[in-house]
């Protein structure tokens, strides 16, 4: 073993998060915690990890920008013809992970995904910057080339296409919202001795539940 590795360790702290004093709805908490960490998280308090599976029930991970959320879900965008969303579209299952280390906060998110509304992906993908926008043409997402100047060469080509125009939305590009029938929020204590709340979503009444969990 690696003790190098195995030493790093640090004690948490943090406020006690009691299901007694917790809102009904975890969207009202998550909204709470995410303006707690806006202000104090100095770099990306929007980053979260998304987590799919295959169709072979293999499991793949990666770091995206949490862009909206409300009571019908958390919306990030990104090619749909990438790895991700063909993982998407064959299980439309995701899981979401949020870790504010300043706060000693984590929240997990699960639920079933959808592709957000093509108006909400047009507003979105106006708002961006032009080079942004433009790079959701040039990049073919998660598809192998040969090196850095085949970039070069689209980028290149897609800034005389548009050099006098707008940027249109790529039909292969926008949204995806999950919807969440698990959230669980995490607050670090001393002694590993942590908080954790968890809220259920039942169908049936469209009502949420809470459960504390052994840390």
């Amino acid at each position: 073993m690696n003790y190098d590795i195995a030493d790093l360790r640090r004690d948490y702290a943090g406020e006690t998060l009691s299901d007694a004093h917790t809102p009904a709805s975890p969207i009202d908490l998550f909204q709470a915690w995410f303006a707690a960490a806006r202000e104090h998280e100095p770099q990306d308090p929007n980053a979260m990890t998304l987590a799919t599976v295959d169709s072979q029930g293999l499991p793949h991970a990666r770091v995206v920008l949490l862009k909206h959320f409300d009571e019908q879900g958390f919306v990030f965008f990104t090619n749909y013809q990438s790895h991700k969303g063909s993982e998407l579209a064959n299980v439309p299952h995701a899981a979401l992970v949020f870790w504010w280390p300043l706060l000693h906060r984590q929240v997990r998110i699960e639920g079933r995904v959808e592709k957000a509304e093509a108006s909400i992906s047009d507003e979105y993908f106006a708002s961006r910057p032009r080079d942004s926008q433009l790079g959701a043409w040039i990049s073919q997402q998660s598809v192998e080339i040969p090196d850095r100047e085949w970039l070069e060469e689209r980028k290149q080509r897609f800034e005389q296409v548009y050099s006098d125009q707008s940027v249109e939305r790529p039909p292969h590009w926008g949204g995806y919202r999950v919807r969440p029938h698990i959230l669980e929020f995490w607050q670090g204590q001393s002694n590993r001795l942590h908080d954790r709340i968890r809220y259920r979503h039942h169908e049936q009444d469209a009502a949420w539940s809470k459960t504390r969990l052994a840390p």
